[in-house]
């Protein structure tokens, strides 16, 4: 496998290329990163309106040149800054996942109590489970997940160990992750579904999550800001 960095920069030079904004594809990647036009502007040696202009679409489609100096600005000032994002990227290369699939995959040096896994994402419990702690996590797009996944790649989510919380991103009410959950032997201690308020939950879920002895919780933080939390959790 080719570095992270190299699959990394690869992979957001052809987004960036392919998209019909290119500009608002390079905004959303700097966001990603979390780097002010101004730090971007800085590493390029440019001003930042240049930054600004390219991200606008004020200087057209950015060429080919321009994109990879602006990718490889963001990889640079995130390695300076302990280089987060690029071994996000790598754990998910690693497990064998696209990173449209799986959004993040840790372990942590010690389990953490599920209350406080909750607490950091602004999660609703619905119902307990049989464990009390997690070991990792994964966050999952679970429309792509449901799609591409095959039940073997289902079962790799679970990283290193199955006490783990999984994420699932996109849902409407709940029922494709819980139903697939059901045929993906053993199941995970807890399972956070994302996008939705307790209220909108599908019926039967807490039902099925009790049967599985899975604790069940929901949250309505939004995406980006519930990845910032877990990059640095615990």
């Amino acid at each position: 496998m080719r570095e992270p960095r190299a699959e990394l920069a690869e992979r957001i030079a052809g987004e960036v290329t392919l998209s019909d904004d290119p500009g608002a594809t390079l905004r959303k990647w700097r966001e990603e990163f979390d780097v002010a036009q101004t730090t971007l502007a800085d590493e390029l040696d440019v001003s930042a309106s240049v930054v600004s202009d390219y991200e606008s679409g004020r200087r057209g489609n950015p060429g080919i040149q321009i994109v990879q100096r602006v990718v490889e600005g963001l990889l640079t000032v995130d390695e300076r800054r302990g280089g987060d994002r690029v071994r996000q990227h790598a754990r998910v290369l690693s497990a064998g996942f696209d990173s449209d699939v799986v959004y993040d995959l840790r372990e942590y040096p010690a389990t953490v109590p599920i209350p406080r896994f909750h607490e950091a994402i602004g999660a609703e419990p619905v119902t307990e489970g049989q464990a009390e702690t997690v070991a990792g996590h994964t966050v999952i797009n679970s429309v792509e997940a449901i799609k591409r996944l095959s039940s073997e790649e289902f079962y790799r989510l679970y990283g290193q160990s199955t006490n783990r919380a999984l994420v699932f991103t996109d849902v409407t009410r709940g029922e494709s992750p819980l139903v697939a959950l059901r045929v993906v032997t053993p199941t995970p201690s807890a399972v956070i579904l994302h996008g939705l308020d307790a209220d909108d939950l599908w019926e039967h879920a807490p039902a099925l999550a009790r049967a599985d002895g899975v604790s069940l919780a929901t949250t309505t933080m939004p995406l980006e800001a519930l990845l910032e939390e877990l990059r640095s959790f615990p």
